[in-house]
C-alpha cells in the first residue's frame, strides 16, 4: 500500500499531516473513501477498510478526490485526482483516465473533505 498526500496550497504553505479525508484506489474500480475525520490516520484506515486488494491511499484536506475508470475495461485504464474543487477533480481524473488509454472513461467515485 502506498500513501500519497495531495494537500492544496492555499497561500499559507503546504498542508501536511493533518488531512482529515482519504481516498483509497485499487484495481478494477475498487475504492474506499473517508471524509471529515478528525485526523489523517483514522481517515486513511477507514478508506482502506472499504477498498479491496492492494490500494493506493490519497489524503486530502479541504479538497475533493475523484476516480475515473474505463467502462469498456474497468480493470484497465483509470485516473484519479485531488483538487480544491470538485469540478477540477472530476475533470482531471477523467482526463488522466483517457491519457492512460481509456476509451469510455466515467467517474466511478468522488469525495470532498470539508472540515479540515
Amino acid at each position: 500500500m502506498r500513501d500519497v498526500c495531495f494537500c492544496p496550497d492555499f497561500g499559507i504553505g503546504r498542508i501536511t499531516a493533518l488531512a482529515a479525508g482519504a481516498f483509497a484506489i485499487g484495481k478494477c474500480g475498487a475504492y474506499g473513501k473517508a471524509y471529515d475525520y478528525a485526523g489523517e490516520k483514522v481517515a486513511r484506515a477507514a478508506a482502506r477498510k472499504q477498498c479491496k486488494g492492494d490500494c493506493t491511499t490519497l489524503t486530502m484536506k479541504r479538497a475533493c478526490a475523484a476516480l475515473a475508470v474505463d467502462m469498456a475495461n474497468p480493470c484497465g485504464a483509470h485516473g484519479y485526482a485531488v483538487k480544491p474543487r470538485i469540478s477540477s477533480s472530476l475533470n482531471e481524473a477523467t482526463r488522466k483516465c483517457h491519457e492512460f488509454g481509456g476509451k469510455a472513461c466515467v467517474i466511478r467515485a468522488w469525495a470532498c473533505d470539508a472540515k479540515g
